[in-house]
């Protein structure tokens, strides 16, 4: 994303005490998520590599922060869409864990289409990339879940050197890292390519179109929506290569997309980047982003030999709003248990004998022509009731994602709603390449 250059005197900073700072986060479809506050007040930000500033976004009524020195500025992300109107905050105090910024720049996206949390199913108010990076050695620990930030001044990497890590070159352009590396193309040849180390990419490797180059798409391809970025929807061909090679790592068969150029229209010229490696990627393995000494270490993980996923089903979810499920708190034999379990934040109990829950709607948000989704005759907008005859308002967005894809040959059964009439589905999930 490309944004007006700020200059401030600004930084995050760890107590003089503290060694290090040790931050749990959630990995939601490839993604970190960390509690963050601004301004004092706890949000929740994704945490990525490939944004040179702070957003703020998905604000709703319920949520009340202070935003200091305020000016309005324009700006554009990647996506098919038009640059929009933003805020621009100078003079806030950002905090994680006990790291913090007292003079944080900040932009702030008021548009309401800007909302990552319908698709991972947890509320997400903004990203944070480059700010965090620079100022400390960020340790991310993909296995157990957590991150570790350590001042550089006082970080030795030969305490951190052990005989299965390797510690490659990282360049730091325009306040973001590029890592190169080998990408086996379907021709048997080894084509090096320059990467964007995107941990804000739930993808795998997306990479540029350029023949030239040894770049090209695969014959086995399929058109894909590949994710939401800050001016709209990114789509283009899905693909894979034999293999993607990082100093010694190896990833063979490895999933890969090719973006359409118009996803990126605002970058005039890419130089001599090839491309982005994302979450899915790097989630295998352990990984030291120094920039500082502009090093990064990889260590591989127990997610190394993971299968990469795919979108068997071909369809899309996200949340849309509340509705409500009707328990009944009678067995079989018309006893009324005596039990709290319930599965949202509202209950109406009707004559001590049902339940009414309020729980998240999950509905199809897009369908891929040609899918065995779309082809069983699931629709954009149906609502999603039941997976193999399990009630979805029991489970995570990303749970039940997981139920509709969830190996080459399931017979997948989908009850849906739609025009207040419950339908069920069958297709069999089928190899995609």
């Amino acid at each position: 994303m490309l944004f007006p250059f700020l200059v401030s005197a600004q930084g995050f900073k760890l107590p003089k005490s503290q060694k290090f700072q040790k931050v749990k986060f959630q990995l939601i479809n490839n993604l970190i998520i960390v509690p963050l506050e601004v301004n004092g007040v706890a949000l929740t930000f994704v945490l990525d590599s490939g944004v040179s500033k702070p957003i703020l976004f998905n604000l709703t009524d319920k949520d009340s922060v202070p935003i200091n020195n305020v000016s309005e500025v324009t700006i554009r992300g990647l996506g098919d869409g038009e640059p929009m109107k933003a805020l621009s905050s100078k003079g806030n105090t950002f905090k994680l864990g006990k790291a913090k910024n007292y003079n944080q720049d900040l932009y702030v996206v008021l548009d309401k289409g800007i909302n990552f949390s319908t698709s991972l199913g947890i509320p997400v108010h903004g990203i944070l990339g480059y700010d965090l990076f620079r100022d400390f050695v960020v340790e991310v620990n993909y296995q157990a879940n957590n991150i570790k930030l350590y001042d550089p001044s006082r970080y030795n990497p030969s305490d951190k050197a052990k005989s299965k890590s390797q510690t490659l070159p990282m360049s730091i352009e325009k306040r973001k890292a590029y890592v190169e590396g080998k990408v086996l193309m379907n021709n048997a040849e080894d084509v090096p390519v320059k990467l964007l180390v995107d941990t804000g990419s739930s993808d795998a490797l997306w990479l540029f179109h350029a023949p030239e180059k040894g770049l090209d798409i695969p014959e086995k391809h399929y058109e894909d929506y590949l994710g939401r970025g800050l001016s709209g929807d990114i789509f283009g061909k899905r693909t894979k290569v034999n293999g993607i090679k990082i100093g010694n790592f190896e990833l063979k068969d490895a999933k890969a997309a090719f973006p359409y150029r118009e996803s990126f229209g605002f970058i005039k010229n890419f130089g001599d980047r090839n491309g982005s490696v994302g979450g899915e990627i790097l989630k295998r393995f352990n990984i030291i982003f120094d920039y500082s000494r502009n090093q990064v270490t990889f260590k591989k993980n127990g997610y190394f030999k993971t299968p990469f996923q795919y979108n068997l089903a071909g369809i899309e979810l996200q949340h849309n709003g509340l509705r409500y499920i009707a328990e009944s708190l009678a067995d079989a034999n018309g006893v009324v248990r005596n039990d709290d379990a319930s599965f949202g934040n509202v209950q109406i109990l009707l004559e001590n004998k049902t339940r009414l829950s309020l729980v998240p709607e999950i509905i199809v948000s897009s369908i891929r022509a040609g899918s065995p989704a779309e082809e069983a005759g699931l629709r954009e907008g149906d609502v999603i009731l039941a997976v193999n005859g399990k009630r979805i308002y029991k489970y995570k967005l990303q749970e039940v994602l997981k139920m509709l894809n969830d190996k080459e040959g399931k017979r997948i059964k989908v009850l849906i709603e739609r025009y207040n009439k419950d339908l069920l589905f069958s297709f069999v999930l089928k190899k995609v390449f």
